[in-house]
C-alpha cells in the first residue's frame, strides 16, 4: 500500500513538472532509466502505466482507441495501450492522464514494438530514439551465477560494445535537446543504489522460496517490487525493498501464514494480470493453493544486479540480455526452472501473450521436471483477451485434475 501510494504521489510531481514545461520520457521496461534519472529527466514506464491503465478498468476504451485510429488493438496491448489513453476523454484517464511526452525510447525487441514507439514520435512534440535487440551466441548456463561480477562472458564483448555506444548516443541526443550535461559520477551513484535495491529483492525471495506456507501474498508483492523498480537508482527504491525484507521476515518469525491450510504451490509465469489481481488468491479456501511466486520479484532479484567501475558499460549489461532471461531459451527455460524447484512448486500457470518467443520451449523445460503446466494464451494488460480466455475457470479445473 505504501509503494502505490507513494507511486501516485509520485505521478502527480510528473504532470506539475511537464504542465511547468519540463520534458518527460516514456521508455520500454528494457530501456536504460538510468540515463534519464541522471540527467533529471521524470520518466514514465510503459508497462507500468498500462497496468495501471487496466487496474482501473480503462484498457478496453483505451484499446478501442488505438482501433479508431486505425491501428491494430490486438497485438502487444501491453506497449501500445498508453497511446490510446492519450486520445481517451479527461474524465475517463486514470490519474488524471499521461501527459504527451517530448521523448519515447525502446529497445527494437521486435518489430511491433519499434511501430509503437514510432507511433509515438509522430505524435505533435515527441520524439523517438530506438536502441538495438540483439542475442547471443553462444548462450551460457546457469547466467543468474554470472551476470552479477562476469556480465562480460555472459552476455560477449560484442554485444555490449554496441549497446554502450547506442547508450552514448542517446546521452548525446538528450543533451542536445535538454541542454543538460550528464554527471557520470551521479550516474554511478544511481547503479550502485540499484545494486543495493536488488540486493534486499534476492533476499527476500529466497526467504519466500524456502519457507513453509508461504508468508505472503503474490498480489501484495508484484506492486510492492514493481513501484520501487520503477524508482530504481533512489533512495526511496532501496529502502522499500528493504522494508518489504523486513516486514516478510517478521510474518516468517511470527509463523505468520497467508493459507495456514496450504496444501499446494503455484507459479505464476508470465505478465502479471494487473486486471483482475484478486485472481491470485482465489483459490486458497476451496483447494488450499497458494501462488508462490512471480517473475516480478523473481526478476528483481536475479536481473539487475552490474557491479563495474564504468557506469555506461554496467548500465548497458544491465538492458542487453533482459529479454533473453525472461523469455529466450535456454537464458529463460533454466531460469523457470531453478525458480520452480527452489520454491517446490506443484504446478505452474504459464500465461503466454503473443509477443513472448520461447514459451513453448519454457513449458516443455518445466513438465521434463515432471511439474505440471497449463499454458494459458491471454493478453495480461488487456481484459478483453483475459476474460475471453476462462482464465479462473481453467486454472480451478487445472488444480482439481492435474496438480
Amino acid at each position: 500500500m505504501a509503494a502505490t501510494r507513494h507511486q501516485k504521489e509520485w505521478f502527480q510531481t510528473v504532470r506539475q513538472r511537464a504542465a511547468a514545461g519540463e520534458p518527460i520520457a516514456l521508455v520500454n521496461a528494457d530501456a536504460p532509466h538510468e540515463v534519464f534519472r541522471a540527467l533529471d529527466i521524470p520518466y514514465v514506464v510503459t508497462q507500468w502505466w498500462s497496468s495501471i491503465i487496466a487496474a482501473k478498468q480503462a484498457g478496453p476504451a483505451s484499446m478501442e482507441r488505438l482501433a479508431a485510429g486505425g491501428l491494430p488493438d490486438f497485438s502487444l496491448q501491453y506497449d501500445a495501450m498508453p497511446l490510446g489513453e492519450q486520445d481517451l476523454p479527461d474524465e475517463d484517464r486514470p490519474w488524471d492522464g499521461l501527459p504527451a511526452p517530448r521523448f519515447a525510447v525502446a529497445e527494437r525487441s521486435g518489430d511491433v514494438t519499434a511501430k509503437i514507439f514510432e507511433q509515438w514520435g509522430n505524435r505533435p512534440g515527441t520524439e523517438t530514439f530506438l536502441l538495438s535487440r540483439t542475442g547471443a551466441d553462444p548462450v551460457p548456463d546457469r547466467w543468474w551465477e554470472l551476470v552479477p561480477h562476469q556480465w562480460e562472458q555472459a552476455f560477449g564483448t560484442e554485444r555490449l560494445d554496441l549497446l554502450q555506444g547506442e547508450i552514448q548516443d542517446l546521452i548525446a541526443w538528450l543533451e542536445e535537446r535538454t541542454g543538460r550535461t550528464l554527471d557520470y559520477g551521479r550516474l554511478a551513484e544511481i547503479m550502485a543504489l540499484g545494486n543495493q535495491q536488488a540486493e534486499w529483492n534476492r533476499r527476500t525471495r529466497d526467504l519466500i522460496a524456502t519457507t513453509r506456507p508461504t508468508p505472503v501474498l503474490v498480489n501484495d508483492t508484484m506492486p510492492a517490487v514493481m513501484s520501487p523498480q520503477w524508482q530504481r537508482g533512489t533512495q526511496w527504491a532501496v529502502d522499500a525493498a528493504r522494508s518489504l525484507y523486513e516486514e516478510t521476515a517478521e510474518r516468517v518469525d511470527q509463523g505468520i501464514a497467508v493459507c495456514p491450510g496450504e496444501r499446494k504451490r503455484l507459479m505464476w509465469v508470465g505478465r502479471g494480470l494487473w486486471s483482475d489481481l484478486g485472481l491470485y488468491t482465489r483459490f486458497q479456501e476451496e483447494f488450499g493453493a497458494v501462488f508462490v511466486w512471480s517473475m516480478y520479484l523473481a526478476i528483481a532479484a536475479d536481473g539487475y544486479l552490474r557491479y563495474g567501475d564504468d557506469p555506461v558499460r554496467a548500465l548497458a549489461a544491465r538492458f542487453v540480455g533482459i529479454t533473453d532471461q525472461l523469455y529466450v531459451p535456454p537464458w529463460s527455460s533454466q531460469w523457470y526452472v531453478k525458480e520452480a524447484l527452489t520454491h517446490g512448486v506443484d504446478g505452474v500457470v504459464h500465461l503466454v501473450a503473443d509477443d513472448t518467443p520461447g514459451s513453448g520451449f519454457i513449458t516443455e523445460a518445466l513438465k521434463a521436471e515432471g511439474i505440471p503446466v497449463l499454458e494459458i494464451r491471454a493478453n495480461n494488460a488487456d481484459q478483453r483477451s483475459s476474460s475471453a480466455a476462462r482464465i479462473p475457470e481453467r486454472i480451478a479445473e487445472f488444480i482439481r485434475h492435474r496438480v
